[in-house]
């Protein structure tokens, strides 16, 4: 079977909400798990769109919380394929408030979420290669293989770091810990 290619561009989706009271916290900013929600609806959109099949949440690699949302503010969620794999796909995401009255946007949070395409049955399922047209997007594409690397390295370090050695127990007497084991 010949592996089909689809653009970046192919798999962009674009969701805009405006920000009601309803979305707060206690201390009346838009709550980070109201945002979380909304992320992994546009990860799932855009990763079942690129892919052609249903798709699942593998892994929130990051979400960085920039700038607060308040109560009154456009949200506009941006999200794109940025790496494929054989079955999974590094989904990016931008988050932007624009405060309606003077049009003044801020970038608020950026995300990673790995998502991998599933068939009826749950297996994985191959996704199509990924046609990168631009700089921009090769660059994405290269920062999504060092976050892979560096998650294979972490994970190798769980696997071999002894944290029972005298050693590994005595580098935590610098932080602010009371270890009573």
């Amino acid at each position: 079977m010949n592996r089909t290619f689809k653009t970046v561009a192919s798999s962009n989706i674009r969701i805009s909400e405006l920000m009601l009271p309803s979305h707060t916290n206690f201390s009346g900013k838009i709550h980070g798990g109201y945002i979380l929600s909304l992320l992994d609806q546009i990860a799932f959109a855009c990763a079942s769109k690129f892919s052609g099949n249903y798709c699942v949440t593998a892994s929130v690699d990051t979400v960085n919380f920039l700038k607060p949302i308040e109560v009154g503010e456009l949200v506009t969620i941006k999200a794109c394929v940025n790496y494929v794999g054989n079955s999974s796909m590094i989904i990016g995401i931008r988050v932007e408030a624009e405060n309606i009255q003077t049009g003044k946007i801020k970038h608020c949070n950026s995300s990673y979420f790995t998502m991998v395409a599933k068939d009826k049955e749950g297996n994985s399922m191959l996704v199509p290669g990924l046609i990168l047209s631009n700089n921009y997007e090769v660059r994405r594409f290269f920062n999504c293989i060092k976050q892979i690397a560096l998650k294979k390295e972490k994970d190798l370090h769980e696997e071999e770091f002894d944290y029972t050695s005298e050693e590994a127990l005595e580098s935590l007497k610098k932080y602010n810990i009371k270890l009573e084991i």
